[in-house]
């Protein structure tokens, strides 16, 4: 039987931060939809900054915000739930109604060590191995990862299929004869509570110490963080980019895709290294940087725009 929801269910969580605008009489839903895929029964969600034509959903509920103004004869119909920040409330309600997580417990499949210590509230999907390494409460490690020893996982944490945790980094000195010797890595992983891995993933164990993912980071698929590397708290890295050795990321920072980072920098708190930048020196709280090899953004506007002039 499908689940209805009602403008109480939206309109509890938000106490008195909405408008309620249009018809509001039986207003229900059943189902999240893009705004022009959208039934009677589906919530969508705007805002004045989308190029949307609203008068081509279906939607009987519409969250948006103040500067969103429908016509008369969609107020006749439908409902719109105004609020600050759209997108905010529309993902916290298909959270919460609408996102079914697996049931904690181990699959038959999944293979843990005997020294590993795996909350018994957590998930470990389809041919995962866990070495002797931590696994905290309400975490969810999907299918064919494979964590190594030496990696404590926190809380509430969610690990993407592929992701492989705490390998060794890339690590070598010439000897005497110009020949490669490993530098041993002996230290370990430490993931705290609310971080999610992205699928395919690869987070290297630090040479002597560990490489440390901070609370709530969020780390896109098919991103490389290598040994000894500290990404802040509340920061993203997004898909493809390279994070060098020995590397810190400050809290709340933004790696856009592609992007680079040399062994041994440190982007400050609130920075942002855009698409495909290639950083070479360390980046300042709360600056922009683009471009290769990356400069701050108001340098590199000023270059393109020369080198647009010379043709």
């Amino acid at each position: 039987m499908v689940t209805r929801y009602t403008l109480h269910d939206i309109t509890a969580e938000l106490k008195n931060e909405f408008t309620l605008l249009g018809n509001t009489e039986e207003k229900y839903f059943t189902n999240v939809q893009p705004i022009y895929e959208a039934n009677e029964e589906s919530i969508v969600w705007v805002n004045s900054k989308k190029n949307v034509d609203i008068t081509k959903t279906r939607a009987q509920i519409i969250i948006c915000d103040s500067k969103v103004q429908p016509r008369e004869e969609l107020l006749a119909t439908k409902c719109f739930v105004v609020v600050e920040n759209p997108k905010l409330v529309y993902l916290r309600i298909v959270e919460k109604y609408f996102i079914e997580l697996p049931a904690f417990g181990v699959h038959p499949t999944a293979h843990i060590h005997p020294e590993a210590n795996v909350h018994p509230k957590s998930y470990i999907g389809p041919f995962t191995y866990i070495g002797k390494s931590i696994v905290g409460e309400g975490t969810i490690i999907y299918g064919h990862c494979h964590i190594y020893d030496k990696v404590e996982i926190g809380k509430n944490v969610m690990i993407h299929a592929g992701a492989v945790i705490g390998a060794d980094g890339f690590g070598y000195s010439r000897n005497e004869e110009g020949e490669f010797e490993k530098f041993p890595h002996i230290g370990g992983v430490l993931i705290e509570d609310n971080v999610e891995i992205g699928a395919n993933t690869c987070v290297d164990r630090g040479t002597l110490g560990n490489t440390i993912i901070r609370e709530s980071a969020k780390i896109d698929n098919l991103v490389h963080i290598a040994h000894n590397c500290i990404i802040g708290k509340h920061s993203a890295v997004i898909a493809n980019a390279m994070i060098g050795g020995s590397t810190i990321v400050g809290d709340y920072g933004w790696i856009a895709p592609s992007a680079s980072l040399m062994n041994g920098l440190t982007t400050g708190a609130r920075a942002t290294v855009g698409l495909g930048a290639v950083v070479t020196k360390n980046i300042p709280d709360g600056e922009t940087w683009a471009g290769v090899p990356a400069q701050p953004l108001k340098d590199f506007v000023a270059i393109q725009k020369k080198l647009k002039e010379l043709k």
